[in-house]
């Protein structure tokens, strides 16, 4: 029978597993429609223009914006932002603000896109981690030394010696 720690990191990984499942794997391709659905999951990567017009509310060295597309005219792209890439610090987590950015600030949109195989390596990936942990699990509790030390262990007990000066 497996002991209870053992039984927690059985079901911790299962449930990494079931998100990773659940969520698969995304991709980010260019743009090639005129308009784009909102709602959609979009990745803005910014100019120069966008970098100076945008450092007060976002930061400095911006390369990338990714978020929900609120609205799209004319205007730009209302974003509710969820991640700012930069050039030095790596990635900025949002929690959706709106934020407009102007057309004329962006250099290429992209989509996220379902990627169907990368959620396919990834799947493969996870099931084989789970068939090695079960394995090793059910050969363990197979050759009953759950819970023993090996034979080659020293049990040893360390006394501290009082040194008078």
């Amino acid at each position: 029978m497996a002991s209870a720690g053992r039984k927690r990191g059985i079901a911790l990984v299962l449930a990494i597993a079931n998100v990773v499942a659940v969520s698969g794997c995304y991709t980010l391709q260019p743009v090639t429609r005129q308009t784009l659905p909102v709602g959609m999951t979009i990745s803005l990567n910014v100019n120069d223009a966008a970098r100076a017009a945008l450092s007060a509310q976002m930061g400095p060295n911006i390369s990338e914006i990714q978020g929900r597309l609120i609205q799209e005219d004319a205007a730009g792209f209302m974003l509710a932002v969820s991640e700012v890439r930069t050039f030095r610090d790596g990635t900025q987590v949002w929690s959706g603000e709106h934020v407009l950015i102007k057309k004329e600030f962006v250099n290429q949109a992209s989509e996220r896109k379902f990627s169907r195989s990368k959620t396919v390596i990834v799947g493969v990936a996870v099931v084989g981690v789970l068939a090695i942990l079960a394995t090793q699990g059910l050969l363990g509790s197979l050759s009953g030394d759950e819970g023993k030390p090996p034979i080659d262990t020293i049990v040893t007990s360390k006394i501290p010696l009082f040194i008078k000066r």
